[in-house]
C-alpha cells in the first residue's frame, strides 16, 4: 500500500478537527472520533496531519480574559463570523495543507479538544465531565477544560469554580488561573480568581498549590482548610485558615452565607449576581460586621436585614439600585 494519505481520508480528518475546534465537543463525539480512528490504520496519521496545519493556521493570538468584551456582537454576528473562519480553513486545507503538515507531523501528539464553560450572571451550573468528575461554575465564570491521557488540565480564566475530582492517580487533575496553580489526584476544591490572586478551599482531600511567579514553592491545603493565595506571594509564607471554608460555598445552592462579614464586602458579594446593585452611600459603616443566610438573588431581604440590624436608611425606591446609607454632605 502507498504511504501517501488517501484524498478521502484526509478530508475526513480535516471534518474533525474543524469539529474539535468549534466548542461543542461532547462525549458522544469523542466515541465516535474513536471508532472512526479503529477503522482504519491510516486514520491516526491523517488526523496528526490535519491537526499540525490546522494548528499553524490558527491565529495565535489569545481570547480576551474577560469575554464580555465579546458581547458588543450579537450571538448570531459571533457565529457567523466563526463559521466563515471555519470554513475558510478548511477550505485552505483541503486545497493543499496536507502537504505542509506532512513536513511537520514528526513528534507532535494528539491534540484533544477543548471544552469552554461559562456562566452569565446570577447563573449557576453543575456540569458532569468527561472523567466522572464535577465542575460547579458560580456566577460570571469561564473555564477552559482539556483532558488527555495522562493529565487533567483545567483553566479558570475568570470567576469561581469547585470541583469534585474523579480519583485517577495516573492523570493528576490541574487547575491554573493565572500564575496560581492547584493540583489533585481525587478531591473536592475551590478556586476563586481574584484581582491579584485566588482564593483556595478544600472540602474533601488534599491539594498542592503554589505560584509560578514566586518559583514554584508548593504548600498542601487538607480537607476543611482554605486560603487567599497572592499571584506573588510565596506558598510557605501562607496564613492559612483551619475551618469555615464551607460557608464560602454556599453559592452551590444558590445562597450566600455571611459570617462576621464586612458590610461592604457583603454588598459586594450580592452584586456579583444581580442586574440591581446595591450602592453604599456612607464609607463609614462599610466595616461594620454581621451574619445571614440569602439567596443570592434576594437584595431586598439583604438590604432590609441590614437597615434593621445597623439601623441605617435604605432607598428601594430605583430601578436598577438599592441605596444603603445616609449620602455625606461635602463640608
Amino acid at each position: 500500500m502507498s504511504g501517501r494519505s488517501d484524498p478521502g481520508v484526509q478530508d475526513d480528518a480535516i471534518a474533525w478537527v474543524a469539529r474539535m475546534d468549534a466548542g461543542t465537543w461532547s462525549a458522544a463525539l469523542e466515541a465516535e472520533l474513536q471508532a472512526w480512528l479503529a477503522g482504519d490504520p491510516r486514520r491516526h496519521g491523517a488526523l496528526l496531519r490535519a491537526q499540525a496545519t490546522w494548528s499553524m493556521m490558527t491565529p495565535k493570538k489569545d481570547p480576551p480574559d474577560h469575554p464580555d468584551t465579546l458581547d458588543d456582537r450579537d450571538e448570531a454576528t459571533r457565529d457567523a463570523a466563526r463559521s466563515r473562519t471555519l470554513m475558510d480553513r478548511r477550505a485552505l486545507m483541503v486545497g493543499g495543507g496536507t502537504a505542509l503538515a506532512a513536513s511537520l507531523i514528526g513528534g507532535i501528539a494528539l491534540m484533544r479538544p477543548r471544552t469552554v464553560l461559562r456562566t452569565n450572571l446570577g447563573e449557576i451550573r453543575h456540569v458532569p465531565l468527561d472523567d466522572g468528575s464535577i465542575a460547579a461554575l458560580n456566577t460570571g465564570s469561564e473555564v477552559d477544560v482539556a483532558f488527555g491521557d495522562d493529565r487533567r488540565d483545567i483553566r479558570l480564566k475568570q470567576g469561581e469554580a469547585w470541583f469534585q475530582v474523579a480519583k485517577n492517580k495516573a492523570r493528576p487533575f490541574l487547575v491554573e488561573t493565572g500564575p496560581i496553580r492547584v493540583l489533585a489526584v481525587g478531591t473536592a476544591f475551590s478556586v476563586r480568581r481574584r484581582e491579584a490572586g485566588a482564593d483556595i478551599a478544600v472540602t474533601e482531600g488534599v491539594v498542592e498549590i503554589w505560584s509560578e511567579e514566586s518559583g514554584g514553592q508548593r504548600a498542601r491545603l487538607v480537607e476543611g482548610q482554605s486560603v487567599f493565595l497572592p499571584d506573588k506571594a510565596h506558598a510557605g509564607d501562607l496564613v492559612v485558615a483551619s475551618a469555615g471554608g464551607e460557608h464560602m460555598l454556599a453559592w452551590r445552592s444558590g445562597r450566600i452565607e455571611l459570617v462576621d462579614e464586612a458590610l461592604g464586602d457583603a454588598i459586594a458579594e450580592f452584586n456579583r449576581y444581580n442586574r440591581r446593585r446595591i450602592v453604599l452611600l456612607d464609607p463609614a459603616i462599610a466595616t461594620k460586621r454581621l451574619d445571614g443566610f440569602f439567596r443570592t438573588d434576594d437584595i431586598d431581604g439583604f438590604a432590609r436585614a441590614v437597615n434593621a440590624t445597623f439601623d441605617v436608611p435604605v432607598d428601594f425606591s430605583g430601578a436598577d439600585e438599592i441605596r444603603i446609607g445616609a449620602a455625606q454632605k461635602n463640608a
